[in-house]
């Protein structure tokens, strides 16, 4: 079944891209159209002259614009140059300052004797000798002879 639409489908295209239409080529202006452009009244020439003038007007703005633009962007690039380098030297100044301070306030508070973990070996130590003395106290002046071996 399929075979034979297959001739059927070459045939219909073969005709189809046969009969496709051409469009018409344009053709160049006839006699009776150049006489006409020649007799034109030359009236577009002043309005191009005052259009030329307007035009190299506009230029000249437009150069003039473009070096103010760039003269402004340079002010403005040495203006914020300028504040950067002064904010950078408020701030080294102010880091000294703050250094001296510190350095300052390192010599004038008193070292300590003891560290923390000294105090508390200290206080250990304290605890020992007391309790020492309190059993020695405790016992009494009397002497007890103890036999460990029987």
């Amino acid at each position: 079944m399929h075979v034979g639409r297959l001739p059927l489908l070459l045939t219909a295209a073969l005709l189809c891209s046969l009969a496709q239409a051409e469009e018409p080529q344009p053709t160049a202006p006839t006699a009776e159209i150049a006489p006409a452009l020649e007799d034109a009244p030359a009236a577009p020439a002043p309005a191009s002259d005052a259009l030329v003038a307007q035009l190299d007007q506009l230029k000249r703005q437009l150069e003039d614009s473009e070096r103010q633009r760039s003269e402004l962007n340079n002010r403005l690039e040495a203006a914020s140059g300028e504040r950067e380098n002064a904010q950078l030297a408020r701030l080294r100044q102010e880091n000294q300052r703050l250094k001296l301070q510190l350095k300052e306030a390192q010599a004038s508070q008193a070292p300590r004797l003891l560290s923390e973990q000294q105090t508390w070996f200290a206080v250990g130590g304290g605890v020992a000798l007391l309790s020492l003395f309190t059993g020695l106290i405790a016992r009494g002046g009397r002497r007890q002879r103890r036999q460990w071996i029987n």
